[in-house]
């Protein structure tokens, strides 16, 4: 597949004329009509995240929300968090999955798109970083710094998980996503979690 380029300046990843995967609310500004074109399939995981467009001009995409811009090539099969994806070739895209990393439960759930080929564009709250794991490496990852992935899906890991953990529709304390080598993880900055409230430390 020929390869499209995107050139990235200044916060802001430009595109130009053809059809692109974009998050919902790209792009920010367009030099020509823009098509939303729809997702076929019954089972489209990704389908509230992403969005498929087309237009004949050159397009603008960019987060204020998530003001760092990471472009990652697909040489191999690359999977994202669908929520932090910015833009991407449509032809790109080969599939996605919801991972669960705690079994029986929601908590911690996210969903993902995998890219075979070309390139994808992440926007992040953080700035990124590239971690590559030998065969036999462990990585450890806070499942909000997590941005994308090759390799196989990660793994749930938590010191202990109670009765509620798997009840309450939040992840449990201390929780990681597990990642084993060989396989390489992008992950971002994060903020510090929020201190419970007292009404929270009185339940728990």
């Amino acid at each position: 597949m020929q390869m499209v380029p995107v050139a990235i300046e200044g916060g802001f990843a430009q595109v130009g004329a053809g059809e692109w995967l974009m998050g919902r609310s790209q792009p920010v500004a367009c030099t020509s009509a823009l098509r939303r074109l729809g997702r076929r399939g019954w089972f489209v995981r990704d389908r509230s995240r992403l969005v498929r467009t087309s237009f004949s001009g050159t397009a603008y995409c960019s987060d204020s929300a998530r003001p760092f811009i990471t472009h990652i090539p697909c040489a191999a099969p690359v999977c994202a968090v669908s929520s932090k994806v910015l833009v991407a070739p449509a032809g790109a895209r080969s599939g996605d999955m919801f991972v669960k990393p705690v079994p029986m439960s929601l908590a911690a759930a996210f969903c993902a798109t995998e890219f075979s080929c070309e390139w994808i564009v992440v926007a992040t709250a953080g700035r990124t970083r590239r971690i590559v794991l030998a065969d036999g490496d462990t990585l450890g990852v806070r499942r909000e710094a997590l941005v994308a992935w090759t390799g196989r899906r990660p793994t749930g890991y938590c010191p202990k998980l109670g009765v509620f953990d798997l009840i309450l529709p939040r992840p449990p304390k201390e929780f990681m996503l597990d990642f084993h080598g060989p396989c390489i993880v992008w992950i971002e900055g994060t903020i510090p979690a929020r201190a419970p409230s007292v009404k929270e430390r009185r339940i728990w």
